[in-house]
């Protein structure tokens, strides 16, 4: 018996849609790229439930007769190319001839077509690949695709899904990179029988953009000088800590490139600060010849056959137009712990922790002092599950000196004061009780529709920070309440970073997660500081609330509080025998 055999074509077929349809969102972009091929002016998609439920994409375009509508069902058939050598220079953004029969293979499909200046229209009805009626009908010029129950004969794809808001978020930014890359052509998007955007042509890309985003986002770009190279940048100081509002186009294809990446960062060089990520509407127009679009299933990456050119023409277009603006940042420093290392490591080490401490960064030279308490030692001890731990003193105006039943203890009254302070505020919001304070003016903030979509799902969570949001209209929220460690100054950009830690954490995001970082920074300002005095009472309690702290021994940045020197390693320092 053979063990070869060939697969039947249903079976073909789902693998083929395995490569192209991932999820909803891949259906919506391989529609929607058929209708911009076929010459479309207006385009609406219609979804419901994430896509899973259905997905509608309607145009004016070409449309197709009775003959061209059935062939376009049987895999590799497409009007793009018609030998080996058309793939050289591929014009069109679909050219696989794959999309509609995978599509049709995993979902109830529908397919309503009037070629123009046709008297009538063709429709078909599909079932997971079985074509079930062809019949004539009425019908607009132009082409309307109803995809339902995707994945309905593949259970195992459905249920990797993910949860209707993110789904709709996927699709909801194809519709965008498609709406970003032909500004002429209307595009509309209803979501579950609601419209959330109804976008007109527009002449400039300046005015989808605005459409789109709103005019703070505009107002803070910047031009490329093109010809090759066009589109906008984000100011210095415009940034994301992630590359989702990163958009880079290749002969209007939304493309994904590592080396256009690098460009764009490159580009920035010291106006970007480390981890941030610019806002880009990158668009590059090349000959199709040396571009090869072929290389990804669902045509996501690019490769240019000189790479180098093209990333060297990507830097050089971002820094004109970052030069004239006048905004450059200079690189924050980040002043880091360097570890000691060979004979100079000393024998301290903190608290809780096996290796050698950290060394804080070098300061001017002072004379030590020893600062005693104002009271005697003996009224400032403290009790701990260690035993008896007294305060000795305080020299630097930073270091306190305590003797506990293990030898030498310093603390760092800064660093102490940080993780109380943290863990305080941490059980605040963990019980509910974020504090929050009103804003004397609500601040209105415009948002992408893909970020809307995901602030929408998360205001819960948001609430349980201690922030005032409420939607305000399809892209723009009201703010009219803050919790004290928010900055006031930049909201828009604010929100921005919200959405991209909400992002990473996943969608099940818990509120005390997200304010941690900002936690950190307020009480880093608020927190004792090297060189303010500090009684005797005042370092007990100091010392009796860092005890009871979950994570004594570190501060919110990771450096330790506590530093120990046992009776054992002041023995070996002053020769003693053990």
């Amino acid at each position: 018996m053979n063990r070869i055999r060939l697969l039947p074509e249903h079976v073909a077929n789902q693998i083929a849609a395995g490569e192209v349809i991932e999820r909803p969102a891949s259906v919506v972009k391989e529609l929607v790229e058929n209708a911009l091929d076929a010459d479309a002016r207006r385009i609406s998609v219609t979804i419901k439930a994430g896509g899973r439920s259905a997905v509608v994409v309607a145009d004016d375009g070409w449309g197709m007769s009775r003959d061209d509508a059935l062939l376009a069902l049987e895999r590799h058939a497409t009007s793009k190319i018609s030998k080996a050598e058309d793939l050289a220079s591929i014009r069109s953004l679909g050219f696989r001839g794959e999309a509609l029969p995978s599509i049709a293979a995993v979902s109830r499909f529908t397919l309503t077509s009037r070629e123009r200046g046709a008297l009538s229209g063709t429709q078909i009805e599909i079932a997971g690949g079985k074509i079930l009626t062809v019949q004539d009908t009425g019908t607009a010029e132009g082409t309307t695709i109803e995809v339902r129950n995707l994945f309905f004969n593949l259970p195992a794809r459905r249920k990797f899904l993910r949860s209707e808001p993110t789904e709709t978020g996927h699709i909801e930014h194809i519709v965008t990179l498609c709406a970003l890359a032909h500004p002429a052509v209307a595009f509309r998007l209803i979501v579950d029988d609601r419209e959330r955007f109804n976008l007109a042509p527009a002449g400039k890309l300046a005015d989808r953009l605005r459409e789109l985003y709103g005019n703070q986002l505009v107002e803070q770009l910047l031009p490329l000088p093109g010809p090759d190279i066009t589109g906008y940048v984000g100011k210095p100081g415009i940034s994301r800590a992630d590359r989702s509002q990163q958009h880079v186009f290749v002969n209007g294809r939304p493309v994904e490139s590592k080396g256009i990446n690098y460009a764009l960062l490159e580009g920035y060089h010291t106006a970007l600060m480390k981890s941030r990520y610019p806002v880009t509407f990158l668009f590059i127009e090349i000959d199709p010849e040396l571009v090869d679009v072929n290389i990804h299933p669902a045509k996501r990456e690019v490769r240019f056959r000189d790479e180098y050119a093209v990333r060297q023409a990507v830097i050089n277009a971002v820094r004109k137009a970052l030069e004239p603006s006048g905004e450059r940042f200079q690189p924050v420093t980040n002043v880091g712990w360097p570890q000691f290392s060979g004979r100079d490591e000393p024998a301290a080490r903190p608290l809780g922790m096996a290796s050698a401490t950290d060394e804080p960064a070098a300061r001017p030279y002072q004379q030590p002092v020893m600062e005693f308490p104002a009271q005697a030692p003996a009224s400032a001890e403290v009790q701990t599950e260690e035993g008896r731990w007294r305060i000795l003193g305080v020299i630097g105006k930073l270091y306190v000196l305590i003797e506990s039943p293990e030898g030498l203890v310093l603390m760092d009254q800064h660093a102490a004061h940080e993780r109380v302070l943290f863990e305080k505020m941490l059980k605040e919001l963990a019980a509910g009780n974020a504090p929050s304070q009103k804003l004397l003016l609500p601040v209105t903030v415009e948002v992408d529709p893909r970020d809307a979509t995901f602030l929408n799902a998360n205001l819960a969570t948001l609430h349980k920070l201690g922030m005032g949001v409420s939607e305000f209209g399809d892209k723009t929220f009201l703010v009219d309440a803050l919790p004290p460690y928010f900055s006031t100054e930049n909201l828009p950009q604010i929100f921005r970073n919200i959405v991209d830690e909400l992002r990473q954490t996943g969608e099940q995001v818990h509120a005390r997660r997200l304010g941690e970082d900002k936690i950190a920074t307020t009480v880093c300002r608020h927190a004792v500081k090297a060189r303010d005095p500090l009684k005797g009472d005042e370092l007990r309690a100091l010392l009796e609330q860092l005890h009871q702290c979950d994570l004594p021994y570190t501060c919110p940045h990771g450096r330790p509080t506590l530093i120990q020197m046992s009776y054992a390693e002041l023995d070996k320092k002053f020769g003693r025998k053990v």
